[in-house]
């Protein structure tokens, strides 16, 4: 694997490591709905008398992969996975937003003294291969309508990563309503951003 120091002109791709029972979908509009499609099948496998919790379902996860595509989404991955009964609800959206609707900052630094610390905890981080990134740590207040009907509060935490040899940066934005997991689920996420790569 190159380090992000090797790079001369932009990469042509990145790549991370997830979790098995992650499921990812693809934002392009051209393969998206497929993607919810067979996400809905898996998780509705075997149920039968359910048809209304799977279509809203699709619609829900419709309206945010529109959502997230325009603001630059690449792709979602939403956890399947499960202790027990209990769903270990989690996700990352990858995304890469247009330079103009994100700060000019020429590394990470600099980006780091733009975004707000007093709302969370805000540091520059190494990440092994893809380079000098900011980590950023949030909790928000439950927004039913906008996170398919989560009422709990949700653990964010976002990676800023330049993307070499451009102006452009990726993000990698994990999310969690488990409070009570979500310093667990946060060294989790550390270490699946802790794969990004270039390539």
């Amino acid at each position: 694997m190159r380090q992000a120091s090797e790079f001369e002109s932009r990469p042509t791709d990145y790549s991370l490591v997830v979790p098995d029972g992650w499921f990812q979908l693809a934002l392009a509009p051209d393969v998206r709905d497929s993607g919810i499609v067979a996400l809905a099948d898996q998780q509705f496998r075997g149920v039968d008398n359910a048809p209304h919790i799977k279509k809203q379902l699709m619609r829900d996860l419709q309206k945010k992969t529109k959502e997230a595509y325009k603001a630059g989404g690449v792709e979602l991955y939403l956890s399947t996975l499960t202790i027990g009964s209990l769903p270990l609800a989690s996700s990352l959206l990858v995304s890469i937003p247009s330079p103009e609707e994100f700060p000019r900052c020429s590394d990470p630094h600099e980006l780091a003294e733009h975004l707000d610390h007093d709302v969370g905890d805000v540091r520059v981080v190494e990440l092994a291969v893809a380079g000098w990134a900011v980590r950023q740590r949030l909790r928000e207040a439950p927004d039913p309508a906008a996170q398919m009907g989560n009422s709990l509060p949700t653990t964010t935490l976002t990676y800023y990563c330049p993307i070499p040899a451009s102006t452009y940066w990726l993000m990698l934005n994990f999310s969690t309503p488990l409070e009570p997991l979500a310093d667990r689920m946060v060294e989790l996420f550390d270490v699946v951003a802790g794969t990004l790569h270039w390539s």
